[in-house]
């Protein structure tokens, strides 16, 4: 098995202002992050990066990057001009590792690899965890997945899914069985339906639930998805993830 994993990085943060470049133990955040993947079987990581500051950081540390269209509306798109100036086969397999998950666990990477290659009916692969917390299925900002008996999605969403007839006539206390699954935000695709996917339509259900992964569901396309029994590391959305991640990295990562 053969595949790249692209990394989608975007200068400008709203709640952590330049977050790619945010120091963890003495290097960018952007470079740990491509650490971790290089740690995978990938063949290439490449991050895809909206600013020329971005390149030279990468570059500075040893790691490809590409200079990207500043005004992409999403990492998707970014990610399918990679494609192009990469110029990828359109059955090479890519992996989208956010960058903005410097603990990232590179078996994952190639578990989520290894899912679409053995899933050709499927045109994008991700993974999923149980949820053990009642917080957590109840937290919007935690988006869940149910499955099909193949391990194909049938829905993403950021309500309590799937949900027991009588739910709420005690209010939510318990988790249901089976075990409700929550969604890990790694995408494999085969880089030709990646250059097609930002040219669908955006789906209702998407702006609804604010999930891009919505838009290749409603057109048609399926998702297969692997399941870890791990946890993901925690991503780096404010400065106190920051803060939890630099305090974790010494004995998290080797």
């Amino acid at each position: 098995m053969g595949f790249c994993v692209l990394i989608p990085a975007r200068l400008a943060s709203t709640r952590l202002p330049g977050k790619p470049l945010a120091d963890i133990a003495g290097q960018p955040m952007i470079v740990r992050v491509a650490q971790r993947a290089l740690a995978s079987s990938a063949q290439r990581v490449v991050v895809a990066a909206d600013s020329a500051e971005i390149v030279d950081a990468c570059h500075g540390h040893g790691v490809e990057a590409v200079l990207t269209r500043s005004d992409h509306a999403t990492g998707s798109d970014r990610l399918a001009q990679a494609c192009d100036l990469l110029e990828l086969g359109g059955d090479q397999l890519v992996i989208n590792v956010q960058g903005d998950e410097p603990l990232i666990e590179p078996a994952l990477i190639d578990a989520v690899a290894g899912t679409l290659e053995a899933r050709p009916e499927a045109s994008m692969a991700t993974a999923a965890h149980r949820i053990e917390r009642v917080e957590e299925f109840t937290d919007p900002n935690v988006v869940k997945v149910v499955l099909d008996a193949r391990g194909l999605a049938l829905y993403f969403s950021r309500a309590p899914i799937a949900w027991w007839r009588d739910g709420f006539s005690s209010g939510i206390h318990a988790l249901p069985e089976p075990g409700p699954l929550r969604h890990v935000g790694i995408y494999a695709y085969r880089a030709g339906f990646l250059r097609q996917f930002p040219r669908l339509a955006p789906a209702p259900i998407e702006r609804i639930e604010a999930l891009e992964q919505l838009r290749a569901m409603w057109h048609g396309y399926r998702i297969a998805v692997h399941v870890t029994a791990c946890a993901p590391g925690i991503g780096v959305d404010t400065p106190q993830d920051l803060e939890r991640v630099r305090a974790l990295w010494r004995p998290a990562v080797p």
